[in-house]
Parts: structure tokens; C-alpha cells; sequence
């Protein structure tokens, strides 16, 4: 099974310091809107968030990391645990009063997914993933919560060697009602030929930790 190396506190900070700038010259980044601190202050450390993950890809038609994904709290660590086919796999732990940590496991999913059905290279990719987030993005109001859409590679010079990612979409949906924030967080392409991408991770309870953590 592939093992997702997931960013690092270096590669938050580096975000981070540069949606401060961003937000200095023209008002809300996508980055300051989406990757918010203290998402995690009101959930109870005997509970746990858990979401569904569901990937489309023509590219690796067996996707491993579709199934549930369950972040609890240890200490004053956030823990990612992947669980599927009566299997279960730690992702990572991070620093819960950062904020929900699963934001930035789906970016670095997604940017993984690129760099290897594009064959780019994924420090290219990233940075952006990055750039893009230092701009506003397009926001607007859906019922009860607000969505960032952006698009990282519109009018990149590598597109035509990109094999349909330029056109990619990343989507998140945020709601102050949902434990954690996240309610959607999405992204895709369109079908090129036979081959398709889309992978979605969507908010769909916070449950009793036990419960969770003994059940498939």
C-alpha cells in the first residue's frame, strides 16, 4: 500500500507566512479563508469526526485511500486514522490547536495524485497549489455555508503536457455549524477521453470515539 507523506509543520509555516503578506495587500486570501486555527478548540476529546472519502480516478483505477477517515484527538494532537475493508491506517498526527488537519491531508492528496498521473513534479505542483491559495478565489454563499473555488494551473505554461489537470478544480465548503468546519472539500477534472479525476472527502458525523475506533 502506498504511504502519503503528509506536509509538514515547515510547509504549514511556509503557507502561512505568505497569505500574511497577501492579506496585507488586498483583503482574504482563499488561504486565510479555508485553512482556519482553532477548528478543532470545541470538539470533546472523547468524540471523533468522521468523513467519507470517494475517488474517481482513471488514472490509478484502484484508488487506495477511498473508505472513512476518523480524526480523534490525543492530547493536544489531532490523529488521522484511515479506515477500510476492516483495515485501519494512521495518516498522521498534528498539532490540533493549529486546526483541522484534514485540509491539508486533502491537498497534499491531491497534489500526490497530479504529480503522479501527469508524471510533474510535485514541488512545481505544490508551489501552485500555493500560489493559487495566496489569491482570493471565487466565494460565494451556499445555504448555511460558504464555498472557495479555486483553479491552480488556469493558464499554467505546462498545460499541455499536464494530461488534463490544468483544468483542475479544487472546491471547499465551509459551514461554522459543521464540528471541524469542512462539510465538502472536493476536487476534480473533466472526463478526457476514458480517463476522469474527482475526489471528494465530505463531513458526515462526529460520533461516540469508542464506537468509532472498534467498528470496520
Amino acid at each position: 500500500m502506498r504511504q502519503l507523506r503528509i506536509a509538514s509543520a515547515a510547509a504549514l509555516a511556509l503557507l502561512g507566512a505568505g497569505a500574511v503578506v497577501a492579506a496585507e495587500e488586498g483583503g482574504p486570501s482563499a488561504y486565510d479563508r479555508i485553512f482556519v486555527n482553532g477548528t478543532l478548540d470545541e470538539v470533546p476529546a472523547d468524540r471523533t469526526l468522521v468523513y467519507d472519502r470517494s475517488i474517481t480516478n482513471g488514472f490509478d483505477p484502484e484508488p487506495e485511500e477511498d473508505g472513512r477517515i476518523e480524526l480523534s484527538i490525543e492530547g493536544e494532537m489531532a490523529r488521522l486514522t484511515l479506515r477500510r475493508d476492516g483495515r485501519h491506517r494512521v495518516l498522521g498526527e498534528f498539532p490540533a490547536g493549529v486546526g483541522n488537519p484534514i485540509i491539508m491531508y486533502f491537498v497534499e492528496t491531491v497534489v500526490r495524485d497530479v504529480a503522479e498521473a501527469a508524471g510533474g513534479n510535485p514541488f512545481y505542483i505544490r508551489n501552485r497549489m500555493k500560489e493559487a491559495l495566496l489569491e482570493a478565489g471565487e466565494v460565494r454563499d451556499v445555504p448555511g455555508a460558504t464555498e472557495v473555488t479555486l483553479h491552480p494551473f488556469a493558464d499554467d505554461p505546462n498545460a499541455a503536457r499536464m494530461q488534463g489537470f490544468d483544468a483542475l478544480t479544487l472546491s471547499a465548503v465551509m459551514s461554522p455549524e459543521v464540528p471541524g468546519l469542512y462539510q465538502t472539500l472536493s476536487a476534480s477534472i473533466p472526463e478526457t477521453g476514458t480517463e476522469a479525476y474527482s475526489t471528494t472527502l465530505t463531513f458526515d458525523h462526529m460520533g461516540d470515539r469508542t464506537a468509532e475506533e472498534t467498528s470496520p
